[in-house]
């Protein structure tokens, strides 16, 4: 007997509102598509919605009369990292189409064009049945004039086409020449259909699909050599739920590599538990001050924007103020403790991202008597902190996400103090701990020693996420940029050849041929920007000043349009606006503050006219660490820029930048000329 195979409706259910074979789709009767269509929609469909469905389903049934039956039509296919749907998308021959229909527009504005090379990209890059296969974008403004030229199909190194672009009778012709054109061997429809959707959202994709309803296992990777993000994810959950059922108190620390998506754990269970009702409510708190103000406009933004989707307006004041409540600068969360007294905080759950960023005890009484008038302030940043959540009578429980080899600010205390306060003041405290808290990298080595003694402390691999999403073209980099800095030639030419095939790493000593490489790498919306140390202070001639104020919500989030935006290569952004935030190409320009010289890196600090050592232990972490975030901010390749300096400037000499250029040339790195 012979089983039934599973029809594409089967295939694509959760992912698309209609799919059918063309044969299929040309018989089915057009209420019946569009009744699956609405009932699939997760929004009241307005009439401007069912208008344009049916002009896209009488379009495409004039379209692919004659195609091969067996391909496949699905449309409002989503694309969960970016919280949308492409409008119609068809596999037929070698060929994955993608289709955003403009009903009733006459012109191709650029927005609409990146829209659609962005799907492209999305699905080229994250779903497995469509890295061999040849992607072509199609912008559809169905009552744009013909002006009777034909199509002009050229492909980029990943057989992502350039957009095309047609009106409703044109649209017919273009496919058909691309169908011609292609040569690539013929696409099984189905098999495509059962390919695995595998994003790497940047975080503040990742955050709106979140914040928009989506699962984490919607927009995450699962990789085979990785701790699931939602297996992390759901080890916390029981830790905090555990707490409240026990009624007793609980802190987690998670540890993960460099953009494994530590703050993407938080943010999950963060969105989860958003109402103030919810005995689980929530809060997501973080000193990162420029992630806080990003992810907060980004998601009210976004929230505005459903709502005009949905037919409901909101208003993005009352927008961002719902954002703020769960999502806070974790200094603002310490001066409301402050002001209550003893009261405990209205969250039983709160959520530190960079935990490890927290202020010792100097920086915290230093600040105190400073800022807020108290002179006899006595107590770190983390101990504040625990005593707060520690207010509740019932249960509490602390999330701290801690990053490896982060710190780069004066007075940010590492792990260690979480520990030792938990030693001194809360024995009571069950403690959940990563294994790999013993890893250099997190610094809290002997401290872990304090715990020995402690009487409920329990140890999670789960607790660990080992792979680094940032970069989904390597998931190495990180390993690689630490063996550079770490001055390991042989662990640093290992890391490469497992990188270099897929991230781009160029060299150059000429900021105009950077930014001519990264205009030629980047499509549709894909962002790219200028990235620099802080102590870059001998970069003024190349025209970067980091004196100059730079808006990260600008620098993030506004259009390759705006002057304010990374996208200008005018502002360069430094590891304090970058730091827990990702780029898809950057450009990191090194001056003489971090140089290689023959006995190893040295730390400079530029005073006055002139280059000082620094000396301090302390200060050169934060420098070594500075570069680490700038070198790991990229998610799909990047180009160095090391000056040439000036024989005449004793302060851009030559001799400052030759051997940083010729240490990192003698890695492999790729040069420009």
């Amino acid at each position: 007997m012979t089983t039934a195979l599973p029809s594409f409706s089967e295939l694509l259910r959760g992912r698309a509102y209609y799919s059918a074979s063309i044969g299929e789709f040309q018989t089915h009767h057009e209420d019946t598509i569009i009744a699956a269509l609405a009932n699939a929609s997760s929004f009241a469909i307005e009439p401007a919605q069912r208008d344009a469905w049916h002009g896209q389903i009488q379009i495409m049934r004039h379209v692919l009369k004659g195609w091969d039956a067996v391909g496949l039509i699905a449309f409002e296919f989503a694309v969960p990292r970016m919280g949308k749907r492409i409008d119609v998308l068809v596999v037929s021959g070698g060929v994955v189409f993608v289709l955003e229909f403009k009903v009733g527009e006459t012109t191709f504005t650029a927005d609409a064009v990146n829209q659609v090379w962005d799907y492209a990209l999305d699905m080229k890059n994250f779903h497995s049945a469509s890295h061999a296969a040849t992607i072509v974008p199609i912008l559809v403004a169905t009552r744009a004039p013909d002006v009777g030229e034909q199509a002009v199909i050229e492909s980029d190194r990943d057989a992502v086409v350039r957009p095309l672009r047609a009106s409703n009778t044109t649209l017919a012709g273009v496919m058909r020449a691309v169908a011609d054109w292609c040569n690539g061997p013929a696409l099984d429809a189905s098999a495509w259909a059962r390919g695995s959707y595998k994003p790497t959202p940047t975080i503040i994709e990742a955050a709106m699909a979140l914040y928009g309803g989506h699962k984490v296992e919607d927009i995450s990777r699962r990789e085979a050599e990785a701790i699931n993000l939602t297996q992390t994810s759901g080890t916390v959950e029981q830790v905090i739920r555990e707490a409240k059922a026990r009624k007793h108190k609980a802190i987690c620390f998670v540890t993960g590599v460099p953009g494994a998506g530590k703050t993407l754990v938080g943010l999950d269970i963060a969105t989860k538990h958003i109402d103030k009702a919810s005995e689980l409510y929530s809060v997501f708190l973080s000193g990162n001050g420029p992630l806080v103000a990003i992810l907060c406009e980004a998601l009210a933004r976004d929230k505005v924007a459903r709502a005009k989707q949905a037919g409901k307006p909101a208003k993005i004041g009352a927008a961002r103020s719902e954002v703020k409540a769960f999502i806070q600068n974790v200094h603002h969360f310490r001066d409301e403790c402050l002001r209550d007294g003893a009261k405990p905080p209205v969250e039983h759950v709160a959520l530190f991202d960079e935990a490890q960023r927290a202020w010792n005890l100097d920086q915290t009484a230093s600040f105190m008597r400073r800022k807020k008038g108290h002179a006899n302030f006595a107590m770190s940043e983390p101990a504040f902190l625990i005593s707060c959540m520690d207010r509740h009578d019932d249960w509490a429980a602390i999330v701290c996400l801690v990053g490896g080899g982060q710190e780069i600010n004066t007075g940010e205390a590492g792990i260690g103090e979480w520990l030792r306060a938990l030693r001194a003041n809360f024995p009571k405290w069950h403690v959940h701990l990563s294994p790999h808290l013993r890893d250099s990298e997190y610094e809290a080595g002997d401290s872990l020693q304090l715990l020995e003694g402690h009487a409920h402390v329990q140890t999670h691999e789960s607790l660990h996420l080992a792979v680094s999403m940032r970069s989904f073209r390597a998931e190495h980099v990180s390993g690689w940029v630490k063996a550079v800095l770490d001055v390991d030639r042989e662990a640093a030419h290992s890391a490469w050849t497992s990188i270099e095939a897929r991230y781009p790493i160029a060299l150059t000593r000429d900021l105009s041929t950077a930014k001519a490489w990264l205009h030629s790498r980047a499509r549709g919306t894909e962002r790219y920007g200028l990235v620099v140390s802080s102590q870059a202070q001998r970069l003024k001639p190349e025209a970067i000043d980091v004196r100059v104020n730079v808006d990260p919500v600008h620098w993030f989030l506004h259009p390759r349009e705006d002057v304010r935006s990374s996208y200008y290569l005018e502002d360069a952004a430094t590891e304090f606006q970058v730091q827990g935030l990702e780029l898809d190409w950057a450009c990191v320009v090194w001056d003489g503050d971090f140089r290689y010289m023959s006995s190893g890196w040295e730390h400079w600090g530029f005073r006055g006219d002139k280059w000082q050592r620094i000396r301090k232990p302390e200060r050169q972490t934060y420098l070594k660490n500075a570069y680490r975030v700038l070198l790991t901010r990229a998610r799909q390749g990047m180009v160095i820029v090391v000056p040439r300096g000036c024989v005449n400037d004793p302060t851009r000499h030559p001799s400052i930048y030759d051997d940083t250029y010729e240490y990192l040339k003698s890695l492999g790195v790729t040069e420009l000329h």
